[in-house]
């Protein structure tokens, strides 16, 4: 199942690769400004956004927020409203969800107060976007469906199939296969209505996914199929990109190696001319795959290898553009508040100039007035400094209780763990001890059965049978694993997701053997002869495919 993406756009243009960062900021500012004639029409979509985001988050926000203060200083609210929902979708892409929402319902707010509903129903689905992702189902198909209402209503067709689409996407997250095949089957009508091809692409692509969700692969391949001939006809490189690797997924599932090895193959040779990372580091991660599946692991370690490399420099290369918008809103915050500032005191300063010109013959008193107003301005001062101080001193006494809670929490967990394990040593020294004591009891009560009285030997062998029954029971097992699993943790996990076949006897010796205990404890504890030990520690071996003479137990310790 494809991650959440809904259908936001259907400009071809909005789906390139850019070429050149400033260049694609510069276009976009020229698009959107007030005064342009494509700025009435052109939708700010999160691909728009998403163009910036991905070079340029800080740059971008600093020519939103020129472009917003304009539109404010011309008291034009629409392009207020398109300017502060820019702001949303950009902290959106950025991951700071509740930002991003604020923005978003303070164009909302405008654009209900402007009683424009193609504005609006745009917001909407921008906004339920937010949502899901923000994980507040409940309220993305709340705007979904406010937004659907006023399409129909306005009788656009390209707005309903968006809408449709985003619909069955929420449908299709929540497992409910059918109602998101018919969603999308609404949306795909409406978009071969007005025959849009990039609209096309992506509802068919959204069939094919939903079809691959139900192991229907060859319908999945017809969608896909027709998904990859309406990217063509867009030109839409990228989004072609995603549909050739989903072809590759479904020859990979029905088992068909070779042909998704050179599907993925095309994929990745093209994300590289791109530079398009996130679409080579999924061609990466599915050549590991496959090469796992043919039981090639060195080719499937390589590209593992390669994809989790590509990921860290993903991930820092996101951290940090983040990095650097926290940076341009701390400096455009520090920039407001020295404006504000200046600006106070420029009034404060032109004011006191015009008492001065205008009440000349009251000098003395206006002279009396400054003073007072200087000393006021001192001490607002001084309080302000003192107050910072304070907060200054608050936060680092903050900070220092933190990192001794830090430092406590890891002495008790050492504490802890220290606990754990002298209480499974404990727990260990106990069973061997009652198998001991069973095995002695066994032996003797065995000695006495070899006596002629009848009766007595029936009553022993009841016994003898009852304390052989006590080996097998696994209750002190249980118990000794409880407290295993919290010294040794994701232990059983890791060794039974590399070693499936491996049984509940083989899961005692190993534990065992992770103790390192001897084989005579070990024999003990497990009930049976020294024999039956070597035998249980040969098979065990094989299990691991543990070569001639490496050691078993230095494994077993090595092992996390």
């Amino acid at each position: 199942m494809r991650p959440f993406c809904p259908i936001f756009s259907a400009d071809p243009l909005l789906n390139k690769v850019p070429v050149s960062r400033w260049f694609i900021l510069l276009v976009w500012l020229m698009q959107a400004m007030p005064g342009s004639a494509q700025a009435t029409t052109a939708e700010p979509t999160v691909s728009r956004i998403e163009q910036l985001a991905r070079q340029r988050p800080d740059s971008a926000y600093l020519l939103i927020k020129q472009a917003l203060a304009k539109a404010a200083a011309e008291n034009d609210r629409l392009t207020e409203g398109d300017y502060l929902q820019q702001l949303g979708l950009l902290f959106y892409h950025q991951g700071n969800y509740s930002q991003a929402i604020n923005y978003l319902l303070q164009s909302q707010k405008i654009f209900r107060t402007a009683n424009v509903p193609d504005r609006l129903a745009r917001n909407l689905n921008e906004l339920g976007t937010v949502y899901y992702y923000n994980r507040q189902s409940s309220l993305a198909r709340k705007q979904f469906d406010e937004a659907l209402a006023m399409y129909r209503q306005i009788r656009s067709q390209q707005g309903m199939a968006r809408t449709y689409g985003n619909i069955g996407h929420l449908y299709e997250k929540k497992g409910d296969l059918s109602q998101a095949f018919h969603y999308q089957r609404l949306a795909l009508a409406n978009y071969q209505a007005i025959k849009d091809p990039v609209g096309l692409s992506k509802i068919y692509e959204n069939l094919g996914s939903i079809y691959e969700d139900r192991a229907l692969y060859d319908s999945a391949r017809y969608y896909y199929q027709n998904a990859l001939t309406m990217s063509d006809q867009s030109r839409d490189e990228i989004g072609r990109l995603e549909i050739v690797n989903n072809l590759g997924d479904l020859y990979r599932k029905t088992g068909r190696y070779r042909q998704a090895l050179d599907i993925y193959d095309q994929v990745k040779k093209l994300a590289e001319q791109k530079g398009e990372k996130y679409q080579l580091n999924g061609a990466y991660r599915d050549l590991g795959k496959t090469y796992q599946l043919m039981n090639r692991h060195d080719s499937a370690y390589h590209y593992f290898e390669l994809s989790h490399d590509l990921t860290d420099e993903i991930y820092a290369t996101d951290n940090n553009r983040q990095i650097a918008l926290l940076q341009t809103l701390y400096d455009v915050e520090q920039k407001d508040n020295e404006i504000a500032r200046l600006s106070a005191e420029k009034r404060m300063n032109v004011i006191l100039t015009v008492t001065a010109v205008l009440v000349l013959v009251l000098i003395g008193v206006l002279g009396a007035v400054i003073i007072s107003r200087q000393r006021l301005k001192i001490r607002n001062e001084q309080a302000l400094n003192q107050q910072n101080q304070e907060i200054f001193r608050t936060q680092n006494e903050l900070m220092q209780v933190e990192l001794t809670n830090k430092q406590l929490a890891e002495e008790n967990l050492r504490y802890q763990l220290e606990l754990k394990g002298k209480e499974l040593t404990s727990h260990t020294l106990h069973l061997i001890q009652k198998n001991q004591v069973l095995e002695e009891l066994k032996s003797d009560l065995n000695t006495i059965l070899k006596d002629d009285k009848r009766d007595q030997r029936k009553q022993l062998k009841q016994l003898v049978q009852k304390i052989g029954q006590s080996f097998s029971q696994d209750k002190n097992w249980d118990d000794f694993r409880t407290t295993f699993d919290q010294v040794h943790p994701n232990f059983f996990s890791n060794l039974t997701r590399h070693f499936p076949d491996l049984t509940a006897t083989d899961l005692r010796l190993i534990a065992l053997l992770k103790m390192n205990m001897s084989s005579a404890d070990i024999a003990t504890m497990l009930a049976i002869s020294p024999d039956s030990l070597r035998v249980s520690r040969y098979r065990l071996r094989k299990k691991l495919g543990l070569a001639e003479g490496e050691s078993l137990s230095g494994y077993i310790q090595r092992f996390v």
